[in-house]
């Protein structure tokens, strides 16, 4: 099998990335794996895409730091996608905010373009364009939605408060890794004009309901084809938590993290969002969730499976892994016959 990975910069890829992990088991298993760059696609002369690529060593490696080290020496090569069999999407739009406004938008453009005639490309970038926006979140049933408003203006934000009991999150409409993200209270009140406007200075501000449960940590589930990912009997799920003040649980926020058992209100909220996931061709997807409640339907860099993987033994990537080979096997057996949408599903 050929995989290519859609990442932000190869220089910036860290080891503790999911993307970093799977890249390191599919070369393990003799697999061919390639990283695009958001900058370095190509629509060529012949009608089909390409790209400049990085192609990674063809060997084990013993540590995700090992892997990218090598990847990072190697100069790019020119690639054709139509001789790939996947394309996982896995840039962080809220990276490319400053910067490159751009390049997200584009990236997922052309993977809708290599989807036509290429490999299967992951998750399903038609609804991708929409879904890497926290206003996708809305379409997900209301009952697993904490109350939400979304604006640019203090006023608003204020009235929201007040709906609220004078406590609520506030984040970028687009964004993620909890960059952006403060608990509004009456302690802090008086810098509502600041935060606000730190808050907006990107685009809009999503306003969401406080969960007591929160204080605690969330939990972060992963799902693979709409439903939660279980390996022998083990669910990749765990509870991200702050010791310290700040009200982030992220891990790259400096969150703590421990693998648990999900609850009933859990599975529940995952019972309930996988016909939104399914039917959009969210292959893979974390769904970050306080008590009934999911906070976020992370689609476009899920992460923490390498987390999942380290703490529980269970090799979860391995899991992802399989599947993808599953996935080609259908594709190859249907002659072409399986639309993108339903590969990316089944």
């Amino acid at each position: 099998m050929k995989i290519a990975f859609v990442v932000n910069r190869v220089a910036t890829e860290q080891e503790n990335y999911s993307s970093s992990r799977m890249g390191r088991v599919a070369l393990a298993r003799g697999h061919e794996v390639a990283l695009i760059e958001l900058g370095q696609f190509i629509y060529d002369a012949d009608g089909s895409i390409c790209a400049h690529a990085i192609i990674a060593p063809q060997k084990r490696f013993q540590s995700d730091a090992t892997y990218l080290e090598a990847v990072k020496s190697v100069e790019p090569t020119r690639i054709r996608l139509d001789d790939y069999d996947i394309l996982l999407l896995r840039s962080d739009p809220a990276d490319e905010l400053g910067e490159r406004p751009w390049a997200p938008a584009s990236a997922l453009l052309f993977g809708q373009l290599a989807a036509k005639n290429g490999p299967i490309v992951l998750n399903d970038p038609s609804f991708l364009t929409d879904a890497v926006n926290k206003t996708y979140f809305q379409h997900f049933p209301e009952k697993v939605r904490p109350r939400t408003c979304i604006t640019r203006s203090e006023d608003e934000v204020r009235a929201f408060l007040e709906t609220q009991g004078g406590k609520a999150v506030i984040k970028p409409l687009q964004g993620s890794g909890g960059q952006g993200v403060f608990v509004l209270d009456e302690d802090n009140r008086q810098n509502l004009s600041q935060t606000v406007e730190a808050v907006t200075r990107d685009g809009y501000a999503i306003v969401q309901e406080y969960l007591a449960g929160a204080a605690d940590g969330d939990i972060r589930l992963i799902t693979l084809n709409g439903r939660p990912l279980v390996v022998d009997g083990t669910y990749a799920c765990l509870r991200r938590y702050n010791e310290s003040e700040d009200a982030r649980s992220n891990i790259s926020a400096g969150g703590k993290t421990e693998m648990i058992e999900p609850t009933d209100d859990v599975l529940r909220v995952a019972e309930l969002v996988a016909p939104k996931l399914i039917a959009d061709g969210m292959y893979l997807a974390g769904l970050d969730i306080v008590g009934d409640k999911m906070m976020e339907a992370n689609v476009d860099t899920p992460g923490a499976i390498s987390y999942m993987d380290d703490a529980s033994g269970k090799d979860f990537t391995g899991a992802i892994i399989d599947d993808l080979e599953r996935k080609v096997r259908l594709r190859e057996g249907y002659g072409g016959r399986l639309s993108n949408r339903q590969l990316a599903m089944i």
